[in-house]
């Protein structure tokens, strides 16, 4: 009995300090949470990936029913496919890169329209070893969101990571930021 006290009272002191980064006190994953609001609210999911290269689009299909909410993930590595799959501007390429918020977003709004989803999210980033720059290092990653009227990005440094890390770290970011998102948490201050 005594020693259950103090387990809940740890319990207690360490959630009180989580806060917006608590994923789950049960056995549910944050994908089954997900998951289930996805499914409780009638919203579907579309996907346009660049440096994650389809592992956002493996995660929200790896529960089962997935086809209740995932409509398709495209995996859009070169500019060109982001042009001419997505409808991203050659401008907003040429002006702010293809690793940039403006693209995210474009890519976002992209998926979500071809697909007719309710949401479209998209990545884009320098996954390394190679291709970073003084300006965007490799890690520099841009998330985007196209939720009914929002269109949202997040811009991730990831630093000096493996490509692998860089990669699970940014599909993670995007599905733990669609459940903040969409269990209210859209006035955090992660969005830009």
């Amino acid at each position: 009995p005594h020693s259950g006290k103090i387990a809940q009272e740890v319990e207690r002191h360490v959630l009180s300090h989580l806060g917006e980064h608590l994923v789950s006190v049960d056995d549910q994953t944050l994908v089954e949470q997900l998951a289930a609001i996805l499914r409780k609210e009638g919203l579907s999911v579309a996907v346009a990936e660049s440096c994650t290269g389809g592992q956002i689009g493996q995660e929200l299909t790896s529960v089962s029913g997935a086809s209740h909410y995932f409509l398709e993930g495209v995996a859009c590595y070169t500019n060109a496919s982001k042009i001419t799959r997505l409808g991203v501007k050659e401008e907003t390429i040429v002006q702010y890169g293809a690793v940039s918020k403006e693209t995210a977003l474009e890519m976002a709004a992209g998926i979500r329209s071809m697909a007719s989803a309710s949401i479209g999210v998209s990545t884009t980033g320098i996954a390394g070893p190679g291709g970073g720059s003084k300006e965007k290092p490799v890690g520099t990653v841009f998330l985007g969101f196209s939720i009914g009227e929002h269109l949202f990005s997040r811009h991730l440094t990831l630093g000096c990571r493996t490509r692998d890390e860089i990669r699970r770290i940014t599909t993670w970011t995007v599905l733990a930021t669609l459940l903040w998102y969409l269990s209210g948490q859209q006035d955090s201050d992660l969005w830009e």
